[in-house]
C-alpha cells in the first residue's frame, strides 16, 4: 500500500470498506448503498464518495456486484439521501447554522456549503454532487432556504443520475477496457480524491488572496488616519 493511502483515515478509504479483506468484503452492494445514504442523507460528510463509487464499478467489472444493479441502486439511494437532507434542512431551519463543532462536524461545512448554494443557485444541487462536504450539506441548505421542492427534486434527479450512475459506470468501463487497472487502484483513489478536492482548494486559495488584498487596501487608510492623529 502506498504511503499516501496508508496515511489516509480508514473511514475515507473505500478499500477499507469494500476491498479485499475489507469490513464489508462479502456485502459490497449493501455497504455502498448504506455509505452513500449516510453521507448524502444524514449530514455525515467524512465518508468516501466518488472513490467509493469508482471502486464499486471496478469491482463490478470483475463480476461482484452486478453493474446493472449497482448503477441504478446507487442513483436511487443517492436521490433518497438528498431528499432526506432537504427535509432535515426544512425541519431544522436556521438552527443548522448554530450547531456546535464536534469531531465529525464543523460549522464551516455549513457556511461553505451555503456560500456554494448562493453562488450557483439551483445548479448547485447538481454541482455539489461532485464536491466533498457540499454534497452532504447543500441539500439541507436548500431545505433551510425553502427552495421550491419540485425545482429541487428535478435538479436532484439529474445530479443523482450523473453522480450515482456516472461514477459507477466510469469505474466499470475502466475495469473492462483497461487491462490490469486494478493493480493501480491506490493511484486511482488518490487521483479521485485530489480532483474532488480541487474546488475546495481553489476556493480556500481564492478566499486567502481576497483577505490579503483587503488587508493591503486597508493598510494605507490606517496609515493616513494615524498621520492625521499625530501630525508632525
Amino acid at each position: 500500500m502506498s504511503t499516501t493511502v496508508a496515511a489516509m483515515p480508514h473511514i475515507l478509504d473505500p478499500m477499507y470498506w469494500i476491498g479485499q479483506g475489507g469490513v464489508f468484503e462479502h456485502a459490497v452492494l449493501p455497504a455502498i448503498l448504506v455509505i452513500v445514504f449516510i453521507e448524502t442523507g444524514l449530514l455525515f460528510p467524512l465518508l468516501p464518495g466518488e472513490s467509493l463509487l469508482v471502486t464499486g464499478g471496478l469491482l463490478a467489472a470483475a463480476g461482484n456486484p452486478d453493474i446493472w444493479v449497482l448503477a441504478p441502486a446507487v442513483t436511487v439511494v443517492a436521490i433518497l439521501g438528498d431528499q432526506t437532507g432537504y427535509f432535515i434542512g426544512r425541519r431544522l431551519g436556521p438552527a443548522l447554522f448554530k450547531k456546535e463543532d464536534s469531531r465529525f462536524f464543523k460549522k464551516h461545512y455549513v457556511t461553505d456549503s451555503h456560500a456554494f448554494f448562493e453562488k450557483y443557485g439551483p445548479v448547485a444541487i447538481i454541482l455539489a454532487r461532485f464536491v466533498p462536504f457540499a454534497r452532504t450539506f447543500v441539500p439541507a441548505i436548500a431545505g433551510v432556504s425553502y427552495m421550491r421542492y419540485p425545482v429541487y427534486l428535478a435538479f436532484d434527479i439529474v445530479g443523482g443520475i450523473l453522480w450515482g450512475a456516472g461514477m459507477t459506470l466510469t469505474g466499470y468501463l475502466l475495469g473492462t477496457k483497461v487491462p490490469g487497472i486494478t493493480d493501480h487502484l491506490e493511484l486511482i483513489i488518490i487521483g479521485i480524491l485530489f480532483v474532488s478536492l480541487l474546488p475546495a482548494i481553489f476556493s480556500a486559495a481564492k478566499a486567502y488572496l481576497s483577505r490579503r488584498r483587503n488587508r493591503a487596501a486597508e493598510a494605507p487608510d490606517d496609515e493616513s488616519a494615524l498621520s492625521l492623529r499625530n501630525p508632525d
